[in-house]
């Protein structure tokens, strides 16, 4: 056991060894190409390799963790690494349920996986990249000279397919190749270097999920469950906590923005000229010169969209300075937010500041108002301008997008979700393949080995053999699975040695019960000396007898293996009454009379109440009923006109008619004092004669069936006669 531990360590060394040798593969094959610019996707060649030869999670750490060391010369590359895990998932599943050596199969696996690559490398590069990061890839479609948006993504996606398909066939030879000169043994080591038991045969994995299909809630299924809710708790906490706290930072940020422009705003502003600016526009002294100050003071705040001066009206704003606004914010406004209002042009007051209209007449200050339409989310910062007397003249606005933040959040979030989408995947599949190895695996190989134990009943050699086969199970998980295997195996043991020693307790019992019966025969054969051998002879004839109609497949609801036991067992037993027939009648060496006759037919009866009394006092019904049978109806006639009772045919115990035909045959063909035994073929004559009138007409079928077993019994204990 130990050899093999350290052969099991080994083989994992092996499955590590191999997802390293994947990784490398992957992360070279992707530097090249990322440096090259060719469009292809060679990087999965390690992933599918991996998944092929080792299984679907050590493919699945492979894909992962390239696209994660990738980063370090692509910063896109860990947006495709659950592209990665779907590939050797898909590898893994290939290879348990497809032949790689077949074209047809390949040819179906290069076009889904070619497809599953098109696909999402090219959603995935157009939602979030912003559109074909391959410069070969925008050389093909500028040369399509498509302009349609939703043409040009088509066109796109059929390309990326194209690229997939052909990096697909491309990996799937090198796979083919390595896997053909792969020895097929080192192959089988790495590929069960993961069990933590005797591994499963595919069609042994296929029973054990059968039985997790009988139950409501699988285990593998509720901690796999578990694992994903758990880690979606988890990254959506997380994920919410980071976003909110960077988007309020980012508000705050853009804020401070704008109360430092509107600050700066009311230093250049001459407070005196503000009732001039308002009369004569663009043509006051100085208006221009303060106009450029400000296109200067907003172009160098970030985050400030509008920067404008307004004189607070009893019905609205009146418009002081209003500057265009900023190219980069035009394609995300309305057309009316996009014209600058006139100097002296009256501004209705928005809804949004009708609850600060009061305070603004009193030149006070007042907090960040947000205003939403369905094109816009804007903050809004004012500062009071005073004159030297410290009375408001006007305002001083700056507003800042938060529609442009929040989408930046959108495009943020979608980042942080493909980034942790491939890793998640790497949870569930290592939650369900550690559960599957250390847990559901284990415990239903365990199910079925005590459901074989179970089966075997009382069959010793079942036994034994379930008890070894449950111990070639070898489950190593390390924890209380293994330590329930293990005291589920010595249980196991424990009972079997247990019923090997009752069997043999069993067995002395019956040869005791033999014995005795044996020897109560003894007795009543010694009486009778003219028997010779009588109850050995009917004893192996009735063995014939009963195994030639098992074998014809006659009487077959009454033929089992305990009613052949007790009847071989039981038939020395047939004539015990005779010990109550006084010596002058049963020895007499002559014919008897019919009163001496009538004495002798009453050792059927006798023979009846003697076991009758015996299955009475032991309760051994269930072993001697045959017996009492044979004592008390073997004289019967299949006729009817046998003694005691005058049964007849199927009416007679099978028993019964069994032994007739085996004590007619020793008495005609053995030699008594008061005629010498009949010639074989005299015999078989006669019970020819007798089948469908005094015997059983099947019972005399399988026996003479086996005359050459019959005529070696005969040379046994016949000395001197010819059989």
């Amino acid at each position: 056991m130990k050899g093999y531990s350290h052969k099991t360590s080994k083989d994992r060394m092996l499955r590590i060894v191999t997802v390293i040798i994947g990784i490398a593969i992957n992360v070279l094959l992707s530097y090249v190409l990322y440096k090259s610019g060719l469009p292809i996707y060679l990087d999965t060649l390690g992933t599918i390799w991996v998944s092929m030869v080792a299984g679907i999670f050590p493919g699945i750490v492979t894909g992962v963790l390239t696209d994660t060391l990738c980063l370090a010369f692509n910063e896109n590359a860990i947006y495709f690494a659950f592209v990665n895990a779907i590939i050797a998932m898909y590898g893994a599943w290939f290879a348990r349920n497809r032949n790689i050596k077949q074209v047809k199969d390949c040819l179906i696996f290069v076009m889904m996986m070619g497809t599953i690559l098109g696909l999402v490398s090219s959603f995935t590069q157009w939602m979030l990249l912003g559109g074909p990061q391959n410069q070969s890839t925008i050389l093909i479609l500028e040369k399509l000279g498509v302009s349609q948006e939703y043409v040009r993504f088509a066109l796109f996606v059929i390309v990326e397919i194209m690229f997939g398909i052909f990096s697909s066939t491309i990996s799937l030879m090198v796979v083919r190749l390595a896997i053909s000169v792969f020895p097929e043994d080192l192959r089988m080591r790495i590929k069960n270097g993961g069990w933590r038991q005797k591994p499963l045969t595919p069609d042994e994995i296929t029973r054990m999920d059968s039985l997790s299909e009988k139950i409501n809630y699988s285990m593998r299924n509720r901690i796999a469950i578990t694992f994903v809710w758990v880690s979606l708790a988890v990254a959506s906490t997380l994920g919410f906590i980071g976003i909110r706290q960077y988007f309020n930072n980012a508000i705050k940020e853009k804020t401070e923005n704008a109360y430092q422009a509107v600050e700066f705003a009311s230093y250049i502003v001459n407070p005196e000229m503000i009732d001039e600016y308002i009369m004569d526009g663009k043509d006051a002294p100085g208006y221009l010169e303060t106009e450029e100050l400000m296109y200067h003071i907003r172009d160098n705040a970030p985050g400030v969209r509008h920067l404008y001066i307004s004189k607070v009206d009893k019905d609205g704003l009146i418009s002081v300075f209003d500057l265009d606004e900023k190219k980069e914010y035009e394609d995300r406004t309305d057309l009316d937010l996009l014209k600058a209002n006139e100097p002296g042009e009256f501004l209705p007051l928005y809804e949004f500041f009708a609850p600060y209209h009061e305070q603004l007449l009193k030149g006070e200050r007042i907090p960040v108002i947000e205003m939403r339409s369905p094109a816009n989310w804007t903050a809004t910062v004012s500062l009071p301008i005073m004159d030297d007397e410290g009375n408001c003249v006007c305002y001083a606005f700056a507003d800042v997008s938060i529609d442009y933040i929040a989408d930046y959040m959108q495009d943020f979030m979608l980042r942080v979700i493909l980034s942790l989408l491939g890793f998640l995947i790497l949870i569930i599949s290592y939650a369900i393949w550690t559960t599957e190895i250390h847990i559901t695996y284990p415990i239903n190989t365990i199910v079925a080995m005590v459901e074989e134990f179970a089966a075997a009943g009382g069959e010793q050699s079942l036994l034994d053999n379930a008890v070894r086969s449950m111990r070639r199970i070898d489950i190593r998980t390390d924890d209380e699975v293994e330590m329930l295997y293990h005291t589920i195996c010595n249980m196991a043991s424990d009972q079997t040695e247990n019923m090997r020693s009752l069997r043999r307790f069993s067995d002395a019992t019956l040869k005791m019960q033999d014995g005795l019966i044996i020897t109560m025969a003894d007795l009543v054969e010694n009486r009778d000396s003219d028997t010779g051998a009588h109850i050995q002879k009917t004893a192996a004839y009735v063995k014939i007898i009963v195994e030639g109609l098992q074998k014809k497949g006659y009487y077959a609801g009454k033929i089992t293996p305990k009613f052949i036991s007790d009847v071989v067992r039981s038939a020395p037993l047939h004539d015990i009454g005779k010990i109550d027939i006084p010596d002058e009648i049963l020895k007499k060496p002559g014919k008897l009379t019919d009163e001496e006759y009538e004495i002798i037919k009453t050792h059927t009866t006798a023979g009846k109440n003697i076991i009758e009394k015996t299955i009475t006092r032991v309760g051994g019904e269930s072993y001697l009923k045959e017996a009492r049978n044979m004592a008390a109806f073997h004289h019967e006639r299949w006729d009817g006109k046998g003694y005691p009772e005058g049964l007849y045919g199927e009416v007679i115990p099978l028993s019964a008619r069994i032994m007739a035909v085996a004590d007619v045959f020793d008495a005609l063909s053995s030699p008594r004092v008061y005629k010498p035994a009949f010639p074989i073929d005299k015999v078989i004559e006669m019970l020819q004669e007798g089948a469908g009138t005094q015997f059983d007409p099947k019972c005399v079928e399988v026996f003479l069936e086996s005359l050459p077993e019959v005529r070696v019994i005969l040379r046994k204990y016949n000395e001197g006669v010819t059989p």
